[in-house]
């Protein structure tokens, strides 16, 4: 609690800097919701894969030989070592551990091993790898590690609806039809909250972020697009496109309606995905959550096929998120060392436009219950 009626209690510093609380996140939180895991066109052939770490565990993504996506848990079931070391690979027909050489198909199952014959007693399909559940929404692969995952539909699909009011809003960009203009990986020294707090709230916008409120003014007021369901800001007066000089943009995404042409629109997904919708592209960006005090982010900037094929520029429109990333990631670096201040032992405060904040944080405490509830039985 606070004195004053219009500030509001955030969490505790330790909830940041605590190896005990990370542990707990990765259990009850990370490891029992849909994490997006991987870009579905990343796995372009059979046997391409893609290594990726939810909570404590690591995940392989592969493309089975009938084009479908499987995941398993990154291990080998003889003796425990990791199947794939590289982050992304290519594989003939198979997945080999490197260590005696256990071999799995692409779609898990145990084919051979030194010496299987003289093991007749040996089921290849109870040995074979540990499946992990997939969804592919939006072009991307969302795994969950829960033995019984929630409805996709009831949690990730809507969180986005509650933010954009509709159900078909986020379907009108095609996210799963556009193309990867770029690419940028961050590794940030903080915590995961700090970044997903950051997101959503837009106090800090006049403060920081000098080249996206002259994009987008309202910015510049202190609220931030997710503060009302449905709402999205509109470019200034004077600026043609989402770019880091204001510039011209290209074409609008073929079903992006003219209500929402020169607005942005931002949701998070919760616990690690923002999306934000442009008229004409989608930048995305995904966390994966390593330590109490580092985040890796990998940010996604996607167009239209036509526009990537041809070669286009796209970098004044990466430009722009580019450096709002760099500044938020800058201010989170500089907010978590503090939260091992005895300043900040009882927490901060949230301002009324951040009071929405309090939610992340009620949703954080009521999903970490909910997972020690169903881990003690």
């Amino acid at each position: 609690m606070t004195s004053a009626t219009s500030l509001l209690a955030t969490l505790p510093g330790t909830r940041y800097t605590d190896p005990a609380e990370f542990a707990r996140e990765q259990q009850h939180l990370l490891e029992r919701h849909w994490f997006c895991a991987a870009r579905c066109a990343d796995l372009d052939a059979p046997g391409s894969y893609r290594t990726a770490q939810v909570g404590r565990e690591n995940v392989v993504l592969v493309r089975d030989r009938d084009g479908s996506l499987r995941a398993f848990l990154n291990v080998c079931r003889h003796r425990g070592a990791r199947l794939c070391t590289a982050e992304s690979g290519a594989v003939r027909r198979s997945l080999q551990c490197p260590y005696h050489a256990w071999t799995y198909g692409l779609d898990g199952r145990l084919v051979s091993a030194p010496n299987l014959a003289g093991m007749p007693d040996l089921d290849r399909t109870a040995y074979g790898l540990h499946r992990v559940a997939l969804h592919e929404w939006l072009g991307y692969a969302w795994v969950c590690l829960a033995p019984e995952p929630p409805s996709f539909d009831a949690t990730v699909r809507a969180q986005v609806t509650e933010r954009l009011g509709d159900a078909r809003a986020v379907e009108r960009y095609g996210v799963e039809r556009l193309a990867l203009g770029r690419r940028v990986s961050y590794d940030v020294a903080a915590n995961w909250k700090l970044i997903v707090e950051n997101f959503m709230e837009c106090y800090h916008c006049a403060t920081i972020h000098p080249e996206l409120t002259e994009v987008l003014p309202e910015f510049a007021g202190g609220l931030a697009a997710q503060y009302w369901v449905g709402h999205g800001p509109e470019f200034g007066s004077e600026v043609d496109g989402f770019t880091v000089d204001g510039g011209a943009g290209f074409a609008r995404l073929p079903e992006v309606p003219a209500s929402h042409d020169r607005r942005y629109y931002a949701a998070t997904v919760r616990p690690q995905v923002f999306l934000n919708l442009l008229p004409d592209h989608v930048v995305l960006h995904r966390m994966v959550p390593l330590s109490p005090a580092r985040t890796l982010v990998e940010c996604d900037w996607l167009y239209a096929p036509e526009v990537v094929a041809s070669g286009d520029d796209v970098s004044r429109s990466v430009e722009l998120f580019h450096r709002v990333n760099l500044q938020d990631f800058e201010a989170c670096e500089r907010t978590q060392p503090s939260m091992d201040s005895r300043a900040y032992r009882a927490g901060g405060v949230l301002v009324p436009s951040e009071h929405h904040l309090a939610g992340f944080h009620a949703w954080v405490d009521e999903e970490l219950a909910a997972g020690e509830r169903t881990a003690a039985g």
